[in-house]
């Protein structure tokens, strides 16, 4: 099975090139974001409280997220791997996503990290603000403070799958092709 663990801040694409590894590898895309968005969308308990933590660029709190991912694992028992996007952001995480897949048999293939300058991540989410009419993209302030939250308590989980050999860093500039290929080569080494 394989699992990765797609990393960078927002903005950095992880959106994108996980539909590009979804395509090529037959994964299922888990987007911490995108199962808040769903919640937040229809009104549930765990929506509001995401919400609640998400419109001022904070994280949501880990066992929340925790119980939320497990339920979502659970539903694709026989998928041949997973590509988790917005998770783990932090050690404790970390540790609950190789428990979480300890039980489920299987491991973390690899951590890859989309590399890319804050000046083309302002300019991506602003982007994204104006097309996608995602609120917490529009506001300078909170852009500022989700990359402020992301360099200090998220980008140092890298150091916990450095320490397995399984972190990978892509360079997110250039073109979606050439990103996409660069991704593919590192996943292609990964077998």
């Amino acid at each position: 099975m394989l699992n990765l663990v797609l990393f960078g801040p927002p903005g950095a694409g992880k959106g994108t090139q996980s539909q590009k590894l979804i395509e090529k590898y037959g994964l299922i895309h888990l987007s911490t974001g995108d199962i808040f968005r769903a919640n937040i969308g229809g009104g549930t308990e765990l929506g509001k409280l995401a919400k609640s933590y998400i419109d001022k660029g904070q994280l949501v709190p880990d066992e929340v997220t925790i119980n939320m991912l497990n339920s979502e694992v659970e539903k694709h028992e026989n998928s041949k791997g997973f590509i988790f996007d917005g998770f783990p952001r932090t050690h404790p995480q970390a540790k609950a996503l190789d428990k979480l897949m300890q039980s489920k048999d299987t491991n973390i293939s690899a951590m890859i990290a989309l590399d890319v300058p804050e000046d083309e991540l302002m300019g991506r989410l602003k982007k994204r603000a104006l097309d996608s009419g995602r609120t917490d993209d529009a506001d300078p302030k909170v852009i500022a403070n989700r990359i402020e939250v992301y360099k200090n308590e998220t980008a140092p989980v890298k150091k916990y799958y450095e320490a397995q050999d399984k972190f990978y860093a892509i360079n997110g500039l250039g073109s979606i092709d050439e990103i996409t290929e660069r991704l593919f080569k590192t996943v292609d080494s990964l077998k």
